[in-house]
């Protein structure tokens, strides 16, 4: 069984905002050019890309933006050429933070993620302070409105997953990275839909705080994710549940 961080339920909740103001759709653009380009248009065999689109798609995002961005990353067309580069530091009173993140400009967004580190209470930090900290799994997220716990437990353990949490508003399934797409396909097959899939960070354990440090951590961790260049953060902060954004 891996860790969790509620922080992923909050950032999926979150999400919904952003999108009605376009970050969520700038991020997901991004993310869709850079898999096309990597490993090509076609989301048969680019599980990346199918991924990417599959985000998009529950996000609300038009069929054209989609298309655009497919068609900039896997044609090579003239624009910017986004690095994945990664960051980690620490938050106040110790949280650990990793960042990854999608930039055409290295030195700016670094300049950034510092400045928002040193005005928070937090310290950027350097490569491999925080990694082993965490661990990569595959998250698949169904709504609990839609389905019944029980029917996606069954489906997900059967398809190969490794556990299946009850996040409230949301079912989350984890499994091993390798097996998302796999997994995912065969949930599909049963007739279950899925609000989004991706490979993310979660920590191996968590750290409680109480209620004061715990806000002054959140404003920090909000901030970088709010960032555009920023795809995902991760922390091991555990988020009491009456938190709410």
């Amino acid at each position: 069984m891996s860790g969790h961080s509620k922080w992923a339920t909050i950032k999926r909740r979150k999400g919904a905002q952003d999108a009605k103001r376009g970050q969520l759709f700038t991020k997901l653009i991004k993310e869709i050019t850079v898999a096309a380009r990597q490993g090509g248009g076609e989301e048969d065999t680019n599980p990346r890309l199918r991924s990417a689109v599959l985000n998009a798609r529950a996000a609300n995002m038009p069929k054209d933006n989609i298309q655009r961005a497919i068609q900039k990353g896997a044609g090579g067309s003239e624009g910017a050429n986004y690095l994945e580069i990664s960051y980690e530091g620490y938050g106040p009173s110790g949280v650990a933070i990793f960042i990854d993140a999608l930039t055409d400009n290295k030195n700016r967004t670094a300049a950034d993620i510092r400045n928002i580190f040193a005005k928070h209470g937090g310290n950027l930090g350097e490569n491999g302070c925080v990694a082993y900290l965490f661990e990569l799994w595959g998250l698949i997220h169904y709504d609990a409105a839609q389905y019944a716990e029980d029917a996606i437990i069954e489906a997900a353990l059967e398809a190969g997953a490794s556990d299946v949490l009850n996040q409230g508003e949301s079912i989350e399934v984890q499994c091993e990275p390798k097996l998302l797409h796999e997994i995912v396909q065969k949930m599909v097959k049963q007739g279950l839909t899925h609000q989004n899939a991706q490979v993310a960070r979660l920590p191996s354990s968590t750290i409680a705080l109480e209620a004061l440090k715990t806000e002054k951590a959140l404003k920090l961790i909000e901030l970088l994710d709010d960032h555009d260049d920023i795809r995902e953060v991760a922390t091991n902060l555990e988020i009491p549940d009456e938190y709410d954004i």
